[in-house]
Parts: structure tokens; C-alpha cells; sequence
């Protein structure tokens, strides 16, 4: 029974186990070589193999660990103390494939290194080897922060999840600008280009150059450091020389005289150091030596005082006497009539009276258009302008320019009055130069059979010996060697009647209800006839307000101090602008206006309630009765104030050279010219002879 078991068994096992042509155990070498070549193929594969070097690492080595499969002494599972202390053995290849330990403890772990937890899922294991796998992550996740507690990592230096998102979206940002730039199209990068190059081209740098702080010639450019130390060197040598001649130091005198010479010729006519002679400063230590040594000799503090109040006195006497000269030459400059503008008048007057035949045609032609315009002249519903004035030149600018800017320029008519002396040359402008469509109508003052001594109180006062004398007389007592009156009120412009007829619009022009007055010193620059239109609330008198703080007010025009002014009107009342005014006529003669011009008038015979002039009788007429329009209707100031804002100027209507300034002067103030200067006639040939003969 054995023995069939046993051979049983036996076929049984070679059956399992059939007999291989070689026999291995018989052939020992042939199974050592089969030995040796699959631990080559299994060293080949862990070098080039990641996923198998890390597990063989971790199978080999991961006996390492103490206290192994305890939940309670894993990292990150016990105390603090364990993981300070906890060792690990590092394996890596080298470039050969040479397998390579080494231990370190987690205090030696880059900020990076994060323990794992093993009692953790896997796929919740927060594995962040360094801060790229931790961006991944963040990635993957979208928008939830990565929150790993104290018991489930432990890292020497966490990152925060705010700021990693921050840096991941800068990322993000980066590499959207990078396609962004790529797919540009070729054509817009090339117009962009173009754009830089035509920019670079256009920058000035000139003006900035100029104020650079490295330049050598910024340094003292524009200081007056040194001219102001050499004249108050001159001062005080002037003072010692005083001095010394008095004490009899004719040495010292002398040295000093020769020094303020000296330094006089190196001042020259300079206002600023960069002016002065190349020899100034050399002067100004010499007189600093010479002035040191006089201090020494001379000096008394009380001979010093009485010296400089005595220099101080005399130097107000001469400014003042400066000034008073300044303002009759600016007076004189004002009053007399410029060379070319005569010149225009007399050829003018000579066209008038001896006429050829193409001036006779002319007149002929004015003469027609004259009588087929009578009619326009008494229209109330035309828009009428009254303008007094003997400068053929100014009129033109007013009629020229109002025209130029009106949106109907034949609805407009012009009633301009000028004296006998003018009248021709006047005439004769609008015969050879008549307004486009508008309509002009020039008379003379005296054809004004009203206006005489017994009806107009100023008259009779301007015909009177006490005034000529006033005029006239320099030894008057009243006169400007004793300083009792302002200079600017002797100027003859009072003396003319045109410039008082302003008060008598009713009687000039009976049959109109509403007139526009202008001056001749203005310059129109829109359409005016909006002006018509506004309701001045029972006013006579429309005019723009002048009266800023306390400038311009009552008390600036009128002697307050006499009774009669202080009884009736308020010395903090608003003055206004005469100018450009609309006048209704209507009311004016239902308030008798004239009237009460008149009654004024003749109360101030003695001139003691105001100064000669049209604007304090009109504040007084027109007192409670004036009606305030917009400013920009009229910017006054363009004949005196150098600082009018040029805004004010562009947008105002009206613009006007009140003061000594004139536009056709030589004083005016050059950057308001052009305003007026654009509405002359250039192509006229007196003009142009006239004013070709002054160059």
C-alpha cells in the first residue's frame, strides 16, 4: 500500500511539475547567472524608474521609524517634541545611479517639507513637497484655501493661503498680457509704432531745459543780489562823503567819490546781475573796503541818523515830483490828437470839400440811399444806436464791428453826432465807406437849435469865465501847482458838449422809445440785439455794475461831506458803467430825466458836490432808476488795467478802453490792441498814407 501511494503521489507531483529540458539543480552556475541578471534588470528599473525608486526606498528604509504603527507616536499625532527630535534617512541617486543615505530631523527640513499623516485618506493627504505643488493644489481646488491644522502638518514655515492665491492670480494675469501681446495684430503694433515715434518727434523739451537745475547758467540767472548790494553801497558812501567833507577828511571824500563813480559805470542801465559790467563785484569789494575804512574814521550813530532822514525826505520829494510829472505827460499823451489820426481827418475834410468825379458819384449815390433810409431813421422797430464822437477813426471801429456781429445787420441803425470841426471828414468816411446793409446817419451838434446856454445849465457853466480860467490858468488858485485838483479832470474832453449829450436822448431823438448809447472807445464782439428784448423793471437806465468791495461805489464819485450828497444818496451804493447803456425813452420822459440832470447840474456850479465829468451827475440822475445787466455784457478796464482777464475779454460783448490808454495811441496796453485794431479799414488809402508817413 506504501509503495502504490508513494508512486501515486509521485506521478502526481510530475504531472504538476513537468520535467524542463535543463535541469538547474544538476547546473548551479546556469542558475547564479540567471541570479545576477535579474537583479541587473531590477537595478535598471529602480534607477530609471521614479514610482519603483521611491517604493524600494520606502520599503528598504522604512524600518527607520520608531514606535511604528502607533496612531499616538506619529508625527503630527504626538507632542511637539517628538517630531523636534524625530530622524530621517534621506536616499537619493547620483548621476552614476548610485543610491545615497543620509539622516536629518524635521527642524532641518526646508520650509517646504510637509509631514504626512498616515491615518489620513489619501486623497485628503495636503502632500506639498514645495511652493509649485502648492499652487497646483490651489489650482485644483479653485477658490478654498488650503487649511491644514497643527495636528495634521507641521511645516518650519507655512504659507499663507492669501497670499499664495495673490501670487497665483499675478501668475495667471501675466500670462494673460503674454498671449494677449502674441496674438496682436501686426497691423495695430505697427500703428502703436507709429504713434511713439510721431510723439517722441512732436515733445519740446526746450522749455523744460531751461529750468534745469544742473544747468551752470540756473545759478544767479535772474537775482539782483549784487546790483542791490552796490546800490545801497552808493548810498552809504553818499552818506560818508557828507561827512567827510563837513569833518574836512579830503582824502577820505575824495577815495569815496571816486568809488560811487566807479561803481555807477559798472551799474550802468542793468536791472539784474547777469546785466552788470564783468568788473562789478571787483567794485563792490573795493567799495566794501573803502566804506569799512570810512566807518572807522567818521561814524556817529547820530550823524548817520540825521543823515538818512535827511536822504529819506529828500527822495519822497523827488518821487513825488516824478509822479506829478508821469501824470501830465500820461495826461498830455492822452488829450492830444495822434499824427496819423489827424492826418486821416484833413484828407478826409479835403475829399469833402473839393470833390473830383468819382467822390461827386459817391454823393450822388449817399444822397439817394440817405432819402429811401429816412424812413429807417424814426422806425421804432429797427434797433437804434446813439454814438457822440469827434474820432472819424473810433467811430468806424463801433459801427464796423457792431455790424460785423449782428445776425440782421439791416435792421440796425447808427445815429453818430459830431462837432463842426469833424463833421466833414466824418461824412465823408461813411459816404466812401458805407456798413453793409446796416444804415448810418452822421449830424452835426450845432444843426441842434435847442441846445444853448438857456436850456442846458452845462453849457452855460462851460462858456463860463470861472471855468476857461480853471483851464487855462496856471497861477488859479484852484490850479495843480497847489494841488487842490486831479490833473485827469483838466482834460478838454470836458469841455466838449459831445460828451454831455448823452443827457438829452429825448429831445436828439423824439420819436424812438429805446436807443442803445455807445461809446466810441469800445469794441463790439456779438450780436446786440438781445439787449432790446430785456425787461429792465420799470428802469430808465440799463447798465453792467462797476462796484467790487468797496470800489466803485458812491463815495468814490461824490463829496459825501456836503449836505446835499449825504442827505439824498446812499455813499454804499453800487456805481455802474457808462459805455454801453439802454436807454427807455419812454419812461424817460415820463420821470423827466433832463430835468433832473439840470437840477444837479446847477447845484454843482461851484464843482463842490463832484469833479468835472458825465459819470457822478449820471449816478445821481440815474440813482434808483438803473437797471443791472449781466457782466459780460460789457468788460470795461482795457485802457488802464494790464491784468483784465483775457477770459472775460473773449467772452464778453461789449469790451471797452475806458481810460487814458486809447487803442489809436501809442499808450495803449499792446496785448488789447488787436481786439480793436481788427475792425480797421487797412485797405482805405488814407489810411494807409497816414500811417505809412509815421514809420
Amino acid at each position: 500500500m506504501a509503495s502504490s501511494s508513494t508512486a501515486a503521489s509521485s506521478s502526481a507531483a510530475a504531472a504538476a511539475y513537468p520535467r524542463t529540458p535543463f535541469n538547474l539543480r544538476r547546473r548551479p552556475g546556469l542558475l547564479a547567472l540567471l541570479f545576477i541578471f535579474l537583479c541587473f534588470i531590477s537595478f535598471q528599473v529602480v534607477i530609471h524608474v521614479p514610482a519603483a525608486r521611491s517604493a524600494v526606498s520606502q520599503w528598504l528604509f522604512s524600518g527607520h521609524q520608531s514606535q511604528r504603527e502607533r496612531p499616538d507616536s506619529c508625527p503630527g499625532c504626538g507632542n511637539s517634541q517628538d517630531v523636534d527630535n524625530a530622524d530621517r534617512t534621506i536616499a537619493y541617486t547620483n548621476q552614476h545611479g548610485q543610491i545615497k543615505l543620509f539622516k536629518v530631523t524635521a527642524r532641518e527640513f526646508a520650509s517646504s517639507s510637509i509631514w504626512e499623516n498616515r491615518w489620513l485618506p489619501r486623497n485628503s493627504q495636503p502632500v506639498a513637497t514645495n511652493q509649485e505643488a502648492a499652487e497646483d493644489l490651489l489650482l485644483a481646488n479653485g477658490s478654498e484655501a488650503i487649511n491644514i491644522s497643527s495636528q495634521e502638518t507641521l511645516a518650519t514655515k507655512s504659507i499663507d493661503p492669501i497670499k499664495l492665491k495673490r501670487q497665483v492670480f499675478r501668475r495667471r494675469r501675466k500670462e494673460h498680457k503674454v498671449q494677449d501681446l502674441l496674438q496682436m495684430d501686426k497691423k495695430v503694433e505697427l500703428e502703436m509704432q507709429n504713434a511713439a515715434t510721431n510723439s517722441s518727434r512732436n515733445f519740446d523739451n526746450k522749455v523744460r531745459g531751461s529750468y534745469n537745475i544742473w544747468k551752470q547758467e540756473f545759478h544767479h540767472t535772474n537775482t539782483d543780489s549784487t546790483l542791490r548790494l552796490m546800490k545801497d553801497q552808493i548810498i552809504m558812501a553818499k552818506l560818508y562823503a557828507t561827512m567827510a567833507l563837513s569833518q574836512k577828511e579830503r582824502n577820505m571824500y575824495a577815495l569815496l567819490m571816486k568809488c560811487i563813480e566807479e561803481s555807477q559805470t559798472a551799474i550802468g542801465d542793468a536791472l539784474m546781475d547777469s546785466e552788470l559790467d564783468s568788473s562789478a563785484l571787483e567794485r563792490a569789494k573795493a567799495m566794501g573796503r573803502v566804506l569799512s575804512s570810512a566807518r572807522d574814521v567818521l561814524y556817529s550813530s547820530n550823524e548817520v541818523s540825521r543823515k538818512l532822514r535827511v536822504m529819506l525826505q529828500s527822495t519822497e520829494l523827488n518821487i513825488d515830483a516824478v509822479k506829478k510829472q508821469n501824470s501830465f505827460l500820461v495826461q498830455h499823451a492822452a488829450k492830444t490828437v495822434p499824427m496819423p489820426l489827424h492826418c486821416l481827418h484833413m484828407q478826409l475834410t479835403t475829399d469833402y470839400y473839393f470833390r473830383d468825379g468819382v467822390t461827386k458819384e459817391q454823393f450822388h449815390d449817399a444822397a439817394l440811399k440817405e432819402e429811401e433810409n429816412k424812413a429807417k431813421l424814426e422806425d421804432r422797430s429797427l434797433y437804434h444806436y446813439a454814438i457822440f464822437s469827434d474820432n472819424v477813426l473810433a467811430a468806424s471801429v463801433v459801427v464796423k464791428s457792431t455790424v460785423t456781429n449782428a445776425n440782421e445787420p439791416e435792421k440796425h441803425v447808427f445815429h453818430i453826432v459830431t462837432d463842426r470841426l469833424n463833421f466833414a471828414a466824418m461824412k465823408m468816411w461813411f459816404i466812401t465807406h458805407p456798413p453793409q446793409l446796416a444804415t448810418v446817419h452822421v449830424e452835426n451838434i450845432d444843426n441842434f437849435k435847442w441846445l444853448n446856454s438857456s436850456y442846458c445849465s452845462v453849457l452855460r457853466q462851460l462858456e463860463s469865465a470861472r471855468l476857461k480860467e480853471y483851464y487855462f490858468k496856471a497861477h488859479d488858485p484852484s490850479s495843480l501847482s497847489d494841488g487842490n485838483e486831479n490833473l485827469k479832470y483838466r482834460n478838454p474832453k470836458y469841455l466838449s458838449m459831445l460828451n454831455h449829450l448823452r443827457f438829452y436822448m429825448p429831445e436828439i431823438h423824439p420819436k424812438l422809445d429805446k436807443i442803445l448809447f455807445l461809446d466810441d472807445d469800445i469794441v463790439v464782439q456779438k450780436d446786440l440785439t438781445p439787449l432790446w428784448v430785456i425787461d429792465l423793471k420799470g428802469m430808465v437806465n440799463g447798465a453792467v455794475e462797476t462796484c467790487k468791495e468797496s470800489f466803485h461805489r458812491f463815495d468814490t464819485y461824490l463829496n459825501f461831506s456836503h449836505p446835499k450828497i449825504s442827505e439824498n444818496f446812499d455813499p454804499r451804493a453800487c456805481g455802474w458803467a457808462f459805455g454801453m447803456n439802454m436807454f427807455d425813452l419812454k419812461e424817460w420822459r415820463k420821470r423827466n430825466i433832463t430835468g433832473i440832470y439840470h437840477y444837479w447840474q446847477d447845484l454843482n456850479e461851484d464843482r463842490k458836490l463832484w469833479k468835472l465829468g458825465t459819470l457822478p451827475p449820471g449816478l445821481i440822475t440815474f440813482y434808483n432808476l438803473t437797471y443791472p445787466l449781466n457782466r459780460t455784457w460789457h468788460v470795461l478796464g482795457l485802457g488802464y488795467d494790464p491784468a483784465v482777464d483775457i477770459a472775460e475779454i473773449e467772452n464778453a460783448a461789449v469790451v471797452h478802453y475806458n481810460g487814458n490808454y486809447k487803442p489809436w495811441l501809442d499808450l495803449a496796453i499792446s496785448k488789447y490792441r488787436t481786439y480793436w485794431s481788427k475792425y480797421v479799414d487797412l485797405d482805405n488809402s488814407h489810411v494807409q498814407q497816414c500811417y505809412a508817413s509815421k514809420q
